[in-house]
């Protein structure tokens, strides 16, 4: 059982961290969590190691625990790995083909679309359900959970990075997340891999400026 509160609570201040509600910088106390959350202080503990060891947090040794803060830097890292692997998602994909998964992939950029002017973090959540579907249709596990762990950062960092926030908003996202779909409805692995790979490029722009040859 307490295995099982400690992952609640793991996934409870993990989105409470990568949605800004813990902003970088914030103390996270033991004690304090155990009485928010009513339960003694072993689940809180585990709780904590895991988001420390996820890069979270930073042991403060007699204080407590501190919410690390993203830089530039993590998020270039995130992308880089987001390179690496998502075009070949996209191929994989590609290959399996699935007209339901067309259809779910069509249902969320029309989410991304209705909401990007409304509502730029609702359109950011359809935009990374998006990326969340075709990484869970690879079939492939190990792939799965590196992908969402680098998706929860990316998103992170719209929520606190302000010069990020304006990316929310931009239309030239949903033509690539098009181009992308519209491979897939194709069978058109390269052409998948090749629209991701495009899309990329255009985020790492958009966050970090042209790279340098």
């Amino acid at each position: 059982m307490a295995g099982s509160i400690s992952e609640q609570l793991t996934i409870a201040l993990r989105e409470r961290i990568n949605n800004g509600v813990l902003a970088p910088g914030s103390m996270l106390i033991e004690p304090a969590l155990a009485q928010e959350f009513n339960v003694s202080k072993t689940p809180v503990r585990e709780s904590l190691r895991q988001l420390t060891s996820e890069g979270l947090l930073q042991i403060l040794p007699k204080k407590g625990y501190l919410v690390r803060a993203i830089s530039m830097n993590d998020v270039y890292e995130v992308l880089e790995m987001r390179l690496l692997l998502e075009p070949h998602v996209c191929s994989q994909v590609a290959r399996l083909h699935s007209a339901d998964l067309i259809t779910t992939l069509q249902g969320h950029l029309d989410d991304q679309q209705r909401q990007a002017v409304s509502d730029p973090i609702a359109s950011m959540h359809a935009a990374r359900l998006f990326h969340s579907e075709l990484s869970h249709a690879s079939r492939n596990s190990r792939l799965v959970a590196a992908l969402d762990s680098c998706f929860s950062q990316t998103a992170r960092a719209h929520y606190v990075l302000p010069a990020m926030q304006p990316y929310m908003s931009q239309s030239d996202e949903l033509a690539e997340h098009r181009a992308i779909l519209e491979a897939l409805a194709q069978a058109d692995a390269d052409g998948a891999a090749q629209a991701m790979r495009s899309h990329l490029a255009s985020i790492r722009s958009a966050m970090l400026g042209p790279v340098l040859p």
